[in-house]
């Protein structure tokens, strides 16, 4: 069963937020952690974010690879599976993502403020 989560960085102009889905181990010890220790510079985040919705989140993006191969790259639902509408929403604020995504079943939200990662239990 997956542990749905979603990955955002905030604008800056402190306000905007853009996220992502991600369906798999998005409980801290997964997502959490390897954003924590691979995801720390803000063009690699944006470069995560521009592919949109994330089936595996790994320490690296990445090329195009088949969809259902098991890889040590992060896997994308465009990118790698050719599915449309599954690029990055932009949401007014904090509240606005956090609100949205826990509609989408999310348990965890992963907010980038530009310096660190901030850990959500939605």
């Amino acid at each position: 069963m997956a542990t749905r989560s979603t990955i955002a960085m905030i604008a800056e102009d402190g306000q905007m937020v853009r996220s992502v889905y991600c369906h798999w181990d998005g409980y801290p010890d997964g997502v959490g952690a390897t954003l924590r220790e691979h995801y720390t510079d803000p063009a690699k985040i944006q470069q995560l974010l521009d592919l949109g919705d994330i089936s595996s989140l790994r320490e690296d993006i990445g090329e195009q690879h088949d969809f259902d191969s098991a890889r040590d790259v992060t896997t994308f639902y465009g990118r790698d599976r050719g599915e449309i509408g599954v690029y990055a929403l932009p949401h007014m604020n904090i509240d606005g993502w956090l609100a949205l995504r826990k509609g989408n079943g999310c348990e965890y939200g992963y907010l980038w403020n530009g310096k660190h990662w901030h850990t959500f239990y939605i």
